[in-house]
């Protein structure tokens, strides 16, 4: 059965050397490896090595992909006591602080969900911060609990927004986040939610696991992850978060919603009784990918890149390439190749969080028409055997544009325990360009934070913005960051008429000086979210002659607004098209939170 496409409105990650997604595309386009030697701040891993493999309380690897301090946390923003942040798993706090960011991506003001349909799904699979907390008895209270539970990655999100839709942790192992994915398509698909955030988030803060992982034999010997490749011996481990904002699709087109790409099909299955509870099924694989074609009503030969599981196992790739030939490579014409991939070269194995992180690689591929170059794949696996099929593997960077149609790709995500998912992905649908330019003579930017560290940070992001993206319109810019963002106590709102002079007044005012067009101060005590419930302004008339007009209407508008007046942006844009887009987010003012 044919399910109902689901859109990609919004997307937030948090991954090695990239800590959003222009970052990611930066990584993948350029060719780059994250993974490094294990840093010293999470433990000795000198000390914990040993080269022989199976060495009693040892590792043989001293490598891997990580974040920087994640033991850093906003704990004030998200209504957490200082006593409390400490004793939540990093994971819990860095979903809270990955699904703000894209919510706003998708230009949503988070405290508007506040009793919505608004569903949570969040694939995590470790526990090492059990470990940590739990060390010392005596200090084991009433906050370890909850705060280490794997529901609370998602509870939490829906507890801190007001949420009323379903709120689950999913836990497939390395399909984690991928089924979570699946999982809220579903619930989208059935009605229990208009709306839902889905992804993983995957932490390594303690050697326990790279130690049991080494006696399985799982992981490399080697400072690199080697999908496909010969001489690859295992994975390299790897951690970060990526979250997806889904919609109904049509709900989605009706909004309004910047669409990333779209969603056809997915599917769920287990391996069953194999060679080994944590072995691969080659014939699995194959019927889980057929499934998902099936849902997305997709014939094989549409899909033009696959982004593989690819753990760099000896035996494990070339089964999955086996699956690939079996399906996608099949009654394919040679003009048209798929193009394999694997992000585990790049960063390693997420693990719970390797799908999701693998779905918004996909997405930035799609937005920019590119296949980023596949890393250490210089001579393949003898027993990948790909000569007489349409399989390739992008060694360099590969345009992407589609023959006839539109481009469609799939991802792959198998768990350590057999739960396999896989997903179709396709294009987002094209997106008229509004003429904005002749529409009126001047725009309102409105910027707000809780601190003045944190506005001045905001303030800076949007400079740093307008100077690397040079596409967006000014209406659009001031259009989402008005109707998309919280409003907090401290503002700063701009009237202006071009890119380069909003540019200018933002620098200006970081530098401390006084711009006549420029309006900054504390807004009187008010709820986030709220909004005028009468209409507070009349539009003058969009023309020339109403440049003076227009003009005391926003420095009107701009005085009230940083006074803390609601103001319904929907009577200020008139019936002009504003669209939503991708901006910066808010910059939240970490502090140290680690449990010692």
């Amino acid at each position: 059965m044919i399910g109902e496409p689901i859109a990609i409105i919004g997307m937030g990650c948090r991954l090695p050397q990239a800590a959003d997604p222009d970052a990611f595309w930066d990584l993948l386009r350029d060719g780059r490896c994250a993974i490094t030697d294990v840093p010293a701040s999470r433990w000795d891993a000198q000390a914990l090595y040993a080269p022989e493999p199976r060495t009693p309380g040892k590792m043989h690897t001293r490598w891997g992909s990580f974040l920087d301090h994640v033991d850093h946390f906003d704990p004030l923003f998200f209504r957490i006591m200082p006593i409390e942040a400490p004793r939540m798993d990093p994971q819990h706090r860095l979903v809270l602080e990955v699904a703000w960011e894209a919510l706003e991506h998708a230009a949503i003001d988070p405290t508007r969900l506040a009793g919505s349909l608004t569903g949570v799904y969040i694939g995590v699979s470790h526990c090492d911060h059990d470990r940590l907390l739990y060390q010392d008895r005596a200090r084991i209270d009433a906050y370890n609990g909850p705060n280490t539970y794997h529901c609370f990655a998602a509870n939490r999100l829906s507890y801190f927004l007001k949420l009323r839709g379903p709120s689950l942790a999913v836990d497939g192992a390395c399909s984690s986040s991928l089924a979570a994915i699946h999982l809220a398509c579903q619930s989208l698909r059935g009605g229990d939610c208009d709306l839902a955030l889905a992804g993983g988030v995957n932490l390594n803060l303690t050697p326990d696991e790279f130690i049991a992982l080494s006696f399985l034999g799982v992981l490399s010997t080697g400072n690199r992850g080697q999908p496909f490749a010969a001489g690859a011996d295992g994975y390299v481990r790897g951690e970060g978060c990526g979250l997806l904002v889904l919609k109904r699709l049509a709900d989605a087109q009706q909004a309004g919603d910047h669409i990333l790409a779209v969603i056809r099909g997915s599917a769920l299955n287990h391996n069953g009784l194999s060679n080994g509870i944590t072995a691969p099924s080659g014939a699995a694989q194959e019927a889980v990918i057929r499934h998902a074609l099936r849902n997305a009503g997709a014939a094989p030969q549409e899909i033009s890149h696959v982004e593989a599981m690819g753990t760099g196992t000896a035996l494990g790739d070339p089964m999955e390439i086996a699956a690939l030939t079996a399906t996608y490579g099949a009654d394919r014409p040679a003009d048209r190749p798929c193009w394999i991939s694997s992000i585990k070269a790049n960063l390693g194995h997420l693990e719970a969080a390797s799908g999701a992180a693998s779905v918004i690689k996909v997405i930035l591929a799609l937005q920019h028409a590119q296949i980023p170059p596949q890393l250490h794949v210089e001579r393949l696996n003898p027993r990948i055997q790909l000569d007489g099929t349409p399989l390739k593997f992008p060694r360099t960077a590969e345009p992407w544009s589609a023959a006839d149609g539109k481009r469609l790709a799939a991802v792959s995500a198998f768990g350590f325990g057999g739960s396999n998912a896989h997903l179709i992905l396709e294009e987002a649908p094209a997106r008229a360009k509004a003429d904005d330019a002749a529409r009126r003579p001047l725009h309102l930017l409105t910027l707000s934070a809780t601190t003045a560290p944190a506005l001045a940070a905001l303030v800076q992001r949007y400079v740093d913005f307008l100077d690397s993206h040079g596409e967006p319109s000014l209406a659009d810019i001031c259009h989402t960051s008005n109707v998309g963002r919280a409003c907090w106590p401290l503002r700063l709102a701009v009237v202006t008429s071009t890119r380069e002079q909003l540019r200018a007044q933002l620098a200006a005012h970081l530098q401390g000086q006084a711009e006549p067009d420029v309006f900054a101060g504390q807004a009187a005590r008010h709820a986030p979210g709220a909004e005028s419930a009468t209409p507070a302004h009349a539009l003058p008339a969009l023309d020339a002659s109403a440049a003076d007009a227009w003009s005391a209407l926003l420095r009107t508008v701009a005085a009230q607004f940083v006074a803390g007046a609601p103001i319904r942006w929907s009577n200020l844009d008139g019936r002009d098209d504003r669209r939503r887009i991708p901006l910066p987010t808010y910059p939240f003012q970490r502090i140290p939170c680690r449990h010692v």
